[in-house]
């Protein structure tokens, strides 16, 4: 047995709630679209009969019109030759496809409001179909986002993380051992920017000790 058993079960479906409750909402959304899609199918199928249906009551219909209007025409000619007996005959056959036309008219106007209805029916259904099918795409990404999360969780459980890190603080040493040594290389020496560096700060020192001699001159001078 299907998930639902008639076509108004699916209308009223609440996905939600189903996809809720199940245990596998991946599978069990699978198989509402199934049912769905077979479903629309059967509903379609009706359609198209009902269709086929009603272009043939329709050329019955255009078949006794034009009957009947014969039957008046063959009933007029038998008056004409005062044959009232014809005339009589002829008209109870017209009168007869008319009947006829009416009953197949009735027949055509309940098809009308059938094919309207399952012409709603189909609507609602594709709507649900394509929810149902939103909702699949959703779980099949929640799916595999989860199982790319998990496969990142298992492998980092598997990688011993004090070792790694032991290894990238050793690794850093030798870097920094490096570097000393590279570092070492300039001391004691002066690069060009170093020695005009010295330079500058010597004349300054130069500068002041000019004015310092100077102030001490005149102070000895007024004293």
């Amino acid at each position: 047995m299907g998930i639902f058993s008639r076509f108004t079960d699916i209308i009223n479906a609440n996905i939600n709630s189903i996809l809720d409750k199940a245990e596998d909402p991946e599978k069990m959304v699978r198989l509402i679209i199934q049912e769905m899609e077979e479903t629309l199918v059967e509903v379609r199928t009706q359609s198209a009969k009902l269709i086929a249906d009603k272009k043939e009551l329709g050329r019955r219909t255009e078949k006794m019109v034009k009957e009947a209007s014969e039957w008046e025409r063959k009933a007029e000619t038998a008056l004409s030759k005062d044959r009232e007996d014809l005339a009589r005959a002829a008209l109870k056959e017209k009168t007869a496809a008319q009947e006829e036309v009416s009953a197949v008219e009735s027949d055509l106007e309940l098809i009308e409001i059938n094919l309207q209805k399952l012409s709603g029916d189909i609507a609602q259904l594709q709507t649900k179909l394509v929810d149902a099918k939103t909702r699949q795409k959703a779980l099949i990404l929640r799916g595999k986002t989860a199982k790319s999360r998990m496969g990142v969780k298992r492998q980092l459980h598997d990688v011993d993380v004090n070792e790694a890190m032991n290894r990238f603080e050793r690794y850093e040493r030798k870097i920094d051992v490096l570097e000393g040594e590279v570092e070492s290389y300039d001391l004691g020496q002066k690069n060009l920017a170093d020695e005009i560096a010295d330079l500058e700060s010597d004349e300054k020192v130069d500068e002041e000790l000019a004015r310092l001699k100077q102030r001490m001159d005149k102070s000895g001078s007024n004293s």
